[in-house]
């Protein structure tokens, strides 16, 4: 028998081993799981048109639009085989206009959704190398760099609704009785055009977790670490910070928990440093939604997270008879 094959690496904690064929294949491929996350958003993307209008879809369509024509230009520039048929692109693009207000103007669409694909992954490698979540990326270079038009609660003020965070950020807990809990899961609030769709992402949650093509440790560490850190501040001073619920079903919450934290590349791999990566990033939402200025943590929390991915894929049970 062939003796396997073992690649040297820097860190003999992290070599891989490649065995010749036969090999075991799963029939999973890149595409297929692309298609799935891809079609997981549909329910939220059709609640925000019903929520928002024709200008959500517009939205959604242009991201997607350019993430693609922009991968293409850079796998040619480098020469590559172009393979945006297996849609990472266009998820790619639509996870960022998720992120975006409905009416969010044509030009910092096209330059999000360009700088999800060139600075989010191409310049770490391409798909699959990317240390950070791509949209998120492309959303924080867009929210640094033009506020205004990021800023959901002026970019919608046409809406007679009022964005739950914020006003709790500026307005205090007093500001929240114009809010109900029934009408912040069906998306009827103010937020990221897709990202604020609570009930379809939780649908398209629970499809990708039924289809396994995501495992649960980090979507449910996620949102327990926001209902733990928000339970703590909710009991050290009930008048000033809002119930646990409430952290849960307003912002992107749920969609960092399913479709931002998941994201395969900079998301830990062991099941112990997945649990570990859940917690640590969704008690930061509530740290930077408490002591931050922007009033939903989701975004930066797990782009800090995403950080210590490497760091956490150390953290694993020691072998038996190992020192």
């Amino acid at each position: 028998m062939t003796p396997p094959i073992i690649k040297a690496m820097s860190d003999i904690a992290v070599r891989l081993t490649v065995s010749p064929a036969p090999h075991w294949r799963s029939g999973r491929t890149v595409h297929k799981m692309m298609q799935a996350h891809t079609l997981a958003l549909v329910p939220a993307a059709l609640m925000s048109v019903s929520m928002f209008g024709l200008a959500s879809a517009a939205v959604i369509g242009l991201a997607g639009a350019v993430a693609v024509l922009t991968e293409v230009l850079c796998l040619r520039l480098q020469e590559r085989e172009v393979d945006v048929d297996n849609f990472s692109a266009l998820y790619a693009g639509i996870l960022f206009a998720f992120l975006l207000p409905a009416t969010a103007p044509w030009w910092l669409v096209i330059a999000g959704a360009a700088m999800t694909i060139v600075l989010g992954r191409t310049v770490f490698g391409g798909f699959g190398s990317n240390p950070i979540c791509a949209p998120l990326v492309a959303w924080a270079l867009c929210r640094v760099s033009w506020p205004a038009a990021m800023d959901i609660d002026m970019s919608l003020a046409g809406f007679t609704l009022n964005e739950p965070l914020y006003q709790l950020k500026h307005f205090g807990l007093g500001s929240l009785a114009q809010f109900d809990y029934k009408d912040l899961f069906l998306g009827r609030q103010l937020g990221g055009l897709g990202a604020s769709q609570v009930a379809g992402l939780l649908a398209g949650g629970v499809f990708l977790l039924a289809s396994k093509w995501i495992r649960w440790y980090i979507p449910v560490f996620f949102l327990a670490g926001v209902a733990g850190a928000a339970s703590i501040f909710w009991l050290i001073d009930p008048t000033v910070h809002a119930e646990p619920l409430f952290h849960l079903l307003t912002g992107s919450t749920i969609f960092g928990a399913f479709f931002l934290a998941t994201d395969t590349s900079s998301s830990p791999v062991g099941k112990l440093p997945q649990i570990l990566f859940g917690l640590v990033a969704g008690s930061m939402v509530m740290v930077v939604r408490v002591y931050g200025v922007y009033p939903d943590g989701v975004p930066f929390a797990i782009m800090v997270a995403s950080l210590l991915s490497p760091l956490l894929d150390r953290v694993r049970p020691k072998p038996f008879g190992g020192r």
